[in-house]
């Protein structure tokens, strides 16, 4: 960074630290719910109806009479175990696939046409498939999750796999080294980034199509509790059912990208500066920022991790 460029960073305005920043999330959570209390407590009817919402005070009610209970907790372990159990089954086969029909033409050439014929099909369709096909709804629901979350694990493998520079790869060839040598060593850290971005969409469509599979086919869980919520006119009980959802939702979803973070420490990370185009790279001296071309100092933080 030149020294017109620090001037700018250091005159920029500073953006809130990270208690500022969290300080900052709540009042956004407040105010949405504050909204939300005003807007059905005094029934505004304009062009959304909202005198049809039960109020934020309703939801918290019927959210502490199902947190006394044993139901709401029985509810949530199913739904996590299930989500679980399928999610892990599709990141070890959606990487394996990838990384298998990135490397291997004879693998693309078998495996690609039936899995693109197959990709496009939403998993909530296949639910009579996995009814005609398991002997249990419980196996049929983790059928349903494992098969929502493989393909986006599988398309983000094999296009992180492809998009490797073959200069890795010749290097670990030139020192003696092996297929398993390159595998280890090249494909599956090179591809960590690319993998853990399909890994945090699948975790996302996995909790979509588990819910929608619970209320189809289920006899417990959250999905299964929400929808029987609805059919007796519960609206409380179908909000708190959505407020879970949503809540396991970001919980999973941020426990992948921390592993996601943990496990490519080793990747330069960037954070942009207001009012200065080119970022500041962390784990970096000077000496290799500015040896660093300019085309890679702009190179956007999505495109790092």
């Amino acid at each position: 960074m030149t020294g017109t460029a620090r001037q700018t960073a250091r005159n920029a305005p500073r953006y809130p630290r990270r208690t500022g920043r969290y300080a900052l999330r709540l009042a956004s959570v407040t105010a949405t719910l504050g909204l939300w209390q005003l807007l059905t407590s005094l029934n505004v009817d304009l062009w959304l109806r909202f005198s049809q919402f039960p109020t934020v005070a309703d939801v918290a009610r019927a959210f502490a009479d199902r947190l006394s209970g044993p139901d709401y907790w029985t509810d949530l372990t199913d739904s996590l175990t299930r989500i679980l159990t399928g999610f892990l089954l599709a990141a070890v086969l959606g990487v394996a696939t990838g990384v298998l029909v990135a490397r291997s033409r004879l693998a693309e050439d078998l495996l690609g046409p039936l899995l693109e014929v197959v990709r496009p099909i939403p998993a909530i369709a296949l639910v009579p498939v996995a009814i005609l096909l398991f002997p249990s709804n419980e196996q049929g629901i983790v059928f349903i999750t494992c098969t929502a979350a493989f393909f986006p694990v599988l398309v983000s493998t094999r296009h992180a796999v492809r998009a490797l520079t073959p200069v890795w790869e010749e290097a670990v060839l030139t020192m003696g080294g092996g297929r398993w040598r390159i595998l280890g060593s090249v494909v599956l850290p090179g591809a960590l980034p690319g993998i853990f971005g399909g890994l945090s969409v699948g975790i996302g469509v996995s909790w979509i199509c588990v819910i929608s599979a619970e209320m189809i086919s289920g006899q417990y869980g959250v999905g299964y509790r929400t929808w029987q919520d609805y059919t007796v006119v519960d609206y409380p009980g179908v909000f708190v059912g959505m407020v879970t959802i949503g809540v396991l939702g970001w919980l999973t979803s941020t426990a992948v990208e921390l592993l996601g973070r943990r496990l490519t420490r080793w990747l330069p990370r960037t954070s942009y500066v207001p009012g200065v185009r080119a970022p500041r790279t962390r784990g970096a001296g000077p000496a290799s920022a500015t040896a660093r071309p300019k085309a890679n100092q702009e190179v956007a933080h999505d495109q790092l991790v």
